[in-house]
């Protein structure tokens, strides 16, 4: 990310340079990347407290930040924003390396449930929809499908959830090329994401910065930790991971999303920017509590 902002600063990169970078990801990395791990998810009941995260946790953010909305008059391109950045979690980016160190290999696997039928899937469907609706795109209900059906990252989700019902894979050769292409969505992510970002002491956003991150680093897993483990009484380390996941900081495809829509790209680098290394003091306090 630091890379990224330091490229605002070389002539040779054009202003609009991370356009083509986001499109990368969208276009090879996320499809690489659901192509490589979707096939090989064993399908089950486990999965329903890991898939809740990403599901319970989006539609939770859109009703928290439309009320707002509503009460205080914002705009559709910042309640939009508002939504994708602080309704979906880096599960996978930050959450991997982090719930491995902390879980180890078993923890993995339930973060990958979060993850890819999870917060992907959210992502490219009610995500795209969010992202339509509150921008100046067409938002017909045609149009909101079309984007949904033709949009890579879906497509290869589609074409993955198909092999894994077949319980097919591709040959080792295919899944190296799938492994290396989805392991770029973190830098060139990263990169689009430095070269938006703009932090100005002055700006307006930072309320709305502030309220963002506080509801998906605390209001999100304090959901979650009540639902999960006061109320339904869930034990063991699929809930625990579960929680964890909540936590995370939001998602930079989030932010590649709201961007690439024009809702609010400096808000949504800000969310990034400033979140991701905010969430690892949070994610202290989560686990402690969840140690207790």
């Amino acid at each position: 990310m630091l890379a990224g902002v330091g490229l605002q600063k070389v002539k040779a990169f054009p202003p609009n340079a991370y356009v083509a970078l986001n499109q990368f990801v969208i276009h090879i990395s996320l499809p690489a990347l659901a192509l490589y791990y979707i096939p090989k998810i064993a399908v089950g009941i486990k999965l329903l407290y890991p898939l809740g995260i990403a599901w319970i946790g989006f539609l939770l953010a859109f009703i928290f930040f439309v009320v707002l909305a509503k009460i205080f008059g914002w705009s559709r391109k910042l309640t939009g924003c508002l939504i994708l950045t602080a309704g979906l979690g880096n599960t996978s980016f930050v959450g991997f390396p982090v719930i491995e160190a902390l879980y180890g290999k078993e923890g993995l696997e339930t973060a990958i449930i979060v993850d890819q039928p999870g917060s992907f899937v959210v992502m490219a469907t009610l995500g795209i929809i969010v992202a339509a609706s509150y921008s100046r795109s067409a938002t017909g209900t045609a149009a909101m499908v079309k984007k949904i059906l033709l949009f890579p990252p879906f497509i290869a989700f589609f074409i993955g959830m198909t092999m894994n019902l077949l319980k097919y894979d591709f040959i080792n050769d295919v899944q190296s090329v799938l492994s290396r292409l989805g392991s770029t969505v973190t830098p060139v992510a990263l990169i689009a994401v430095g070269m938006q970002l703009k932090i100005d002491r002055k700006s307006k956003h930072w309320g709305f910065l502030g309220l963002g991150l506080f509801f998906k680093l605390m209001i999100t897993p304090a959901f979650f930790y009540i639902l999960y483990k006061l109320i339904l009484k869930g034990e063991g380390i699929e809930t625990d991971v579960s929680v964890m996941e909540a936590a995370m900081a939001p998602m930079i495809t989030a932010t590649i999303l709201a961007s690439s829509h024009g809702l609010k790209p400096r808000l949504s680098g800000m969310m990034i920017g400033v979140g991701i290394p905010l969430s690892f003091i949070t994610l202290a306090f989560w686990y402690w509590i969840l140690s207790l």
